[in-house]
């Protein structure tokens, strides 16, 4: 707009009426487009909140990414993606939870004993969620634990993770989700678990540690809010409670390698089946994520979406609104190429979703993927410091 501000001066009157045209009839095509999607992704949810069969749920499940695929292809919003992905994923696990329960009952095994909830870790917890998505979940329940309640919840969870893979959510390659044991429990259950976690009573210090980073994502997504958001609280609490954890898992944070090579070029791999590509999650896009989430728990942030973090870690003066603009920043351009990456494997053109070869690109995206690593790596070094890791 303000280059067409500074160039309508130096038309005439007529060129000038015609460029105006030309715009607005540019104009009016994408608000009618723009319109007609945002329609569309209205009435596939309402669909979704209508459906009474798994097989209906993951047609409109196959039937939004489609939409919201070509939609990022049209105006790359990496933001818009996010928040839509989470948005109809979490009324399709609500949903799905309503047509267990349906079927529980059916069989003759009546209704949940106590009230529960359904809370979302990973992408989905900080409403991250992409075009390709698998099940990273827990499951709380508010009883007094005991083993009828138990049996119940059991059978409960493991259907649930079941008809959610039906639905479209393919399961957990890391088995982060309620049909295993360590992924489910009552409330008592849960807290004990947590403080046991803290205060490295299990031998497997790695677990523990991936544990606490996986959780600090939880996000309510359905069932009893109260109760969900009780679990919640009381994990930020330990984390924060208990600094040897956040220290730790700061630690990790800080010393995850990044794609940059000598002089700051981009580092890719010199032999194998990705010669010349690096792993854009494992190199990059992943230590921007953790290091933001070690500063927003240090500060008692709740928020957990990545650029949430970074706009209240301003709010809060723990980083400056240049150094926030230069993490966002990172953040979207890195994102954007996940994306890409995933589209590239869901049409067919390759098999990775993780291997980006940054020659392939123009100059000016390889750069700003350059840049964004340097940002990281500043991010790094300022925590490292304030944290006294050795």
């Amino acid at each position: 707009m303000q280059l067409l501000v500074q160039f309508l001066p130096l038309l005439g009157p007529e060129e000038s009426h015609q460029l105006l045209n030309l715009f607005r009839h540019i104009l009016d095509q994408e608000i009618a487009t723009s319109s007609a999607i945002d329609d569309e992704y209205h009435q596939l949810l309402s669909d979704i909140r209508r459906a009474t069969s798994l097989s209906a749920l993951r047609q409109l499940h196959d039937r939004l990414n489609d939409l919201e695929m070509n939609r990022f292809l049209r105006d790359t919003s990496v933001r818009t993606l996010h928040r839509n992905c989470t948005e109809y994923r979490d009324i399709l696990a609500g949903k799905a939870i309503e047509l267990v329960e349906r079927e529980i009952r059916e069989a003759g095994h009546g209704v949940p004993p106590c009230s529960y909830a359904l809370i979302s870790m990973g992408s989905d917890g900080r409403e991250e969620q992409t075009l390709i998505t698998d099940q990273d979940y827990l499951l709380v329940y508010g009883s007094e634990s005991d083993d009828s309640v138990d049996r119940f919840f059991a059978a409960f969870a493991q259907l649930l993770v079941d008809r959610l893979e039906e639905t479209g959510f393919k399961k957990c390659t890391g088995d982060i989700m309620p049909s295993n044991p360590t992924w489910r429990g009552s409330l008592k259950q849960w807290n004990r678990r947590l403080l046991a976690i803290v205060r490295y009573e299990f031998d497997d210090y790695a677990k523990n540690l991936m544990d606490l980073i996986v959780l600090s994502d939880a996000r309510y997504v359905a069932g009893d809010k109260v109760l969900a958001d009780s679990l919640i609280a009381n994990i930020r609490g330990l984390q924060q409670e208990y600094f040897q954890v956040l220290w730790g898992m700061a630690k990790a944070a800080t010393e995850m390698k990044l794609a940059l090579g000598f002089l700051k070029r981009i580092w890719t791999e010199g032999s194998g089946n990705h010669k010349g590509e690096f792993n854009l999650k494992l190199l990059a896009w992943a230590p921007l994520v953790m290091n933001i989430r070690i500063l927003a728990i240090n500060r008692g942030i709740r928020a957990t979406s990545t650029i949430q973090r970074i706009e209240q870690l301003v709010v809060d003066k723990s980083i400056s609104p240049s150094m926030a603009q230069g993490l966002k920043d990172a953040y979207n351009i890195l994102t954007k190429h996940r994306i890409l990456l995933q589209i590239k494997v869901i049409k067919g053109i390759q098999d990775d979703s993780y291997y980006l070869n940054p020659y392939l690109l123009p100059a000016d995206e390889r750069e700003q993927i350059r840049h964004a690593m340097v940002r990281i790596e500043e991010l790094q070094k300022m925590i490292h410091i304030n944290f006294s890791i050795l």
